[in-house]
């Protein structure tokens, strides 16, 4: 029925905060909406009544501030709920939120805040954070605040005395169009400076079916997805589809990722869903699950990057979930998942959002066969609504916009197939496809390969040019504990590969790593490793 007749109808000045959140506030102010904690001992519960307030007298100390409708203001706030307060009171505003992590250098908070005339800064006060932005600040020609959280600076504002100063009812009305600018994101691509992804404020409601039926979330929920508030991940998991399917947020403000800390968190709490990238899952496998009482999980999810099956199967015997995939982008809401209700295809991304009209294109632009890889676009029709949680522009930037939306769709870069069952198959950014005399290699399907075998617990797939074959496979390998790098390993790795998946596939170079380069958001930096390796840096 979801697939099938699934659709949103959206309300004329349509704003999450009011709409949603102090709805809630009015119906039930002490249903539970938000638990909080770290590693410090600190812990805070807050219900939608809270939130209502405390993000009412935000947006009044925002607006004596002289922050209101189309300012932006750039958010470094790690996992701290202060996020979850100020984005909140950022849309009563009408003002425009950029989340970014808090591992930005100076030149990084120089390009965010002259790109998009960024007027206000919050940020958290650490060692790590705080020096970054004071070192921008001289070459920030429109900054005139910034705003500190969990401690007091020098020449900052303090969140909590300006919060203090205000009242807990709202002292102006609450006005924003449906098209207006809500969120940007800066994004990086394979080349250039990062995009600055717009979404307005009708981009919440695009996450209905991430909270509902692909997390398959409801009001008996405890959820976590863990990510960093400056990666999109957080919007996709951790404020909008959630709520509006009723759960309640677990947030783990971690100082790092450490997977026995994060599994005792999610037994104290009795966490009943999970949402991590496959890297997070990768680690948490390598754990003695049975230490830990995860009776309560009863849901997991996974994005970012395909999910192996070993990993897969490995979870489920360990806990009894089965991980549901998902696909998207920051530009975007969940492209494919596999939904509430529908089987499992370990591998697969499941089966397209019904709110997005998706195709598989080959490169002249006609529709792909059943199995024959193509780019995943999402058709966007002249006589119809934008479609709900795409992006509606890269801002201020008409030519990136022009390369992803033309000939009626969004084009996504990302290459997939799909099989008779409608299931899709991704293979890897258009970039990240392997040319091998004749052959083409997604870089997944050998990753897959070799984490079957016990001695690798990461691993990435890239190309290296070759001058006979064009390029040939190479694995860059983070081992297991209790395996060393060795030439009889490299070559019983190679011959796994040949004997679990295609024999082309195997990589004939092995290059053994202590860790792998990620993004922000847990992403493995492939591009970092082909770039390495074209520097002669192997």
């Amino acid at each position: 029925d979801f697939l099938a007749n699934y659709r949103c109808i959206v309300p004329d000045h349509f704003n999450y905060a009011r709409d949603v959140i102090d709805a809630y506030a009015a119906d039930e102010p002490g249903r539970r909406a938000l638990v909080w904690c770290d590693d410090h001992g600190r812990e805070r519960i807050f219900s939608f009544g809270d939130l209502s307030r405390l993000s009412n007298q935000a947006a009044n100390a925002f607006r004596a501030l002289g922050i209101g409708r189309g300012d932006k203001v750039l958010l470094l706030l790690k996992r701290r709920y202060e996020y979850w307060i100020s984005v909140l009171a950022l849309c009563k505003l009408g003002a425009v939120a950029i989340p970014a992590t808090h591992l930005l250098t100076a030149k990084d908070v120089v390009y965010r805040c002259n790109a998009a005339d960024v007027k206000a800064i919050i940020a958290v006060a650490y060692p790590e954070v705080y020096p970054h932005v004071e070192q921008a600040v001289p070459e920030c020609a429109t900054l005139e605040h910034l705003i500190c959280v969990d401690g007091t600076l020098p020449g900052w504002l303090s969140f909590d005395k300006l919060m203090e100063a205000q009242p807990q009812e709202l002292s102006f009305p609450i006005e924003n169009d449906n098209s207006d600018a809500m969120l940007i994101y800066f994004t990086s691509g394979t080349t250039g400076m990062p995009k600055m992804v717009l979404h307005d404020y009708t981009y919440p409601l695009g996450h209905l079916p991430t909270g509902v039926y692909w997390h398959a979330l409801d009001e008996t929920d405890l959820h976590i997805t863990v990510a960093d508030t400056g990666w999109a991940k957080c919007s996709w998991g951790k404020i909008y589809g959630q709520w509006l399917a009723g759960a309640a947020l677990f947030v783990y403000d971690m100082d790092k990722f450490v997977p026995s800390k994060l599994l005792e968190k999610l037994a104290q709490y009795h966490v009943t869903s999970l949402c991590a990238p496959p890297t997070i899952y990768r680690f948490i496998i390598k754990e003695d699950l049975s230490a830990y009482d995860l009776s309560a999980l009863k849901k997991g999810c996974t994005a970012g990057e395909p999910l192996n099956p070993s990993v897969f199967d490995d979870f489920y015997r360990a806990t009894g979930v089965k991980l549901r995939e998902g696909f998207g982008q920051s530009e975007s809401g969940v492209i494919c998942g596999t939904w509430r209700g529908l089987p499992e295809r370990v591998g697969s991304i499941g089966i397209p959002n019904p709110q997005y009209d998706v195709v598989l294109l080959a490169p002249d632009g006609t529709p792909c066969e059943i199995g024959e890889e193509g780019e995943i676009v999402i058709r966007c029709k002249k006589d119809e609504p934008h479609p709900l949680g795409l992006l509606r522009e890269y801002y201020r930037d008409p030519l990136r916009t022009d390369s992803a939306f033309f000939d009626g769709a969004y084009h996504t870069g990302d290459i997939a197939w799909q099989d008779e069952d409608g299931y899709f198959w991704f293979v890897g950014r258009s970039d990240d496809i392997i040319k091998s005399s004749g052959y083409r290699i997604g870089p997944f399907e050998v990753e897959s390969a070799l984490l079957t075998h016990p001695a690798v617990v990461e691993c990435a797939i890239t190309g290296v040019p070759h001058p006979d074959r064009g390029q040939v496979v190479k694995a860059t390998v983070v081992l297991s504990r209790g395996y060393s790098p060795s030439d009889e390993l490299v070559k019983e790795l190679q011959n796994h590969v040949k004997r679990t998946t295609a024999p082309y596939k195997y990589p004939r170079i092995v290059e053994f790593v202590d860790e792998l380069p990620k993004t922000f958001s847990g992403k493995i930096r492939r591009k970092h490793i082909r770039d390495t390796d074209s520097q002669g840096k192997t």
